[in-house]
């Protein structure tokens, strides 16, 4: 019996696989070729789907699918190669993307001179390798065998009619390969910022983004007088220069002016009277007698007051007999 149902099972399996492939539905599904939908509204038979789900559903999926591969190839074909390619028209229906469209990556600034003014650049299509004529052999065009070529090549500089004899070249060429390098990376965090949409402070003089109004350029130019070690006592000023108003009482540095020196003996003399006649003054409360005779009263009280019926236990003087006392010390 086993063989029996092991070849009824492989001639089923075989009629399944040549199904036809017209399929019948209650309902057409709705089919939109644009984006290779297919949507069916026919109800499910819900005793099949609980008893075999999986071959059941596999069916489902095999039908569907045979409709839209019958759709699609009743469109219009054409041959590509060794291929045959279905012409698909517009999409019906939106479906909504799982991620956000990618954002096209900004130009930076010599592409964008590129693009305006049509300069061409085959770096895809160009080799790493490139024949050196002095050296007669390959060189990478960068990279660490090309600073090695460029080592054998320039092991004898010759000093020019304008260069000074006394100065190294060598360290000449090394320190402006450095300020090259500094000015690239410069050059890249600019287009990094020009990109996200980041202003940067220019180099020079202000303009009318930094200071729209003439009282903030008046308010810096206060503020940079004063930032000295001086406090801008020593700082050149225009004619006609004026301190912005109301700043110089925000600066931390002068919310405290220092006292004038006495230039002479008699002035001296007159401070240091002043300060006496401030100190002997009554204006001046230096000393609160209510509050320190107060405090006085209050300790000659907590002196005086006694304790009674209380005593001081007094010790054992070290001397213990443990055969005496038991039960152990005795709390008060």
């Amino acid at each position: 019996m086993d063989v029996v149902n092991s070849i009824l099972e492989s001639e089923d399996a075989q009629l399944d696989s040549k199904k036809s492939t017209k399929v019948h539905k209650d309902i057409e599904p709705e089919i939109d070729l644009g984006t290779l939908l297919l949507s069916d509204s026919n109800a499910l038979d819900t005793k099949e789907l609980r008893s075999n789900p999986n071959t059941y559903l596999q069916q489902l999926t095999r039908d569907n699918v045979q409709l839209l591969i019958n759709n699609i190839w009743s469109l219009p074909t054409e041959r590509v190669e060794e291929a045959i390619v279905a012409q698909l028209p517009a999409p019906q229906y939106i479906l909504p993307r799982t991620r956000v469209i990618p954002k096209s990556k900004p130009l930076t600034k010599w592409q964008q001179f590129a693009k305006e003014k049509g300069i061409r650049t085959n770096k895809k299509n160009r080799t790493k390798l490139k024949w050196d004529e002095e050296l007669q052999k390959w060189m990478p065009r960068y990279g660490y065998q090309r600073s090695k070529a460029m080592e054998q090549k320039e092991w004898v500089v010759e000093v020019g009619k304008d260069n000074n004899p006394k100065e190294d070249p060598f360290t000449a060429m090394s320190a402006s390969k450095r300020e090259r390098q500094s000015k690239n990376e410069l050059q890249r965090l600019r287009n990094i910022a020009k990109s996200k949409n980041i202003k940067l402070p220019r180099v020079g003089l202000p303009t009318v983004e930094h200071f729209p109004k003439p009282s903030q350029l008046s308010t810096a130019v206060t503020v940079a007088h004063k930032s000295t070690a001086s406090l801008g006592k020593f700082q050149e000023r225009l004619p006609k220069e004026k301190d912005a108003k109301g700043i110089l009482t925000k600066l931390p540095s002068l919310k405290r002016k220092a006292k004038e020196i006495p230039l002479n003996l008699k002035e001296e003399n007159e401070k240091n009277k002043n300060l006496i006649n401030t100190i002997l003054s009554n204006k001046s409360n230096i000393l609160n007698i209510d509050s320190a005779s107060s405090s006085t009263a209050k300790r000659k009280k907590v002196t005086t007051k006694t304790h009674k019926g209380s005593k001081k236990p007094k010790g054992g003087k070290g001397k213990r007999d443990m055969h005496m006392k038991v039960g152990g010390r005795k709390r008060r």
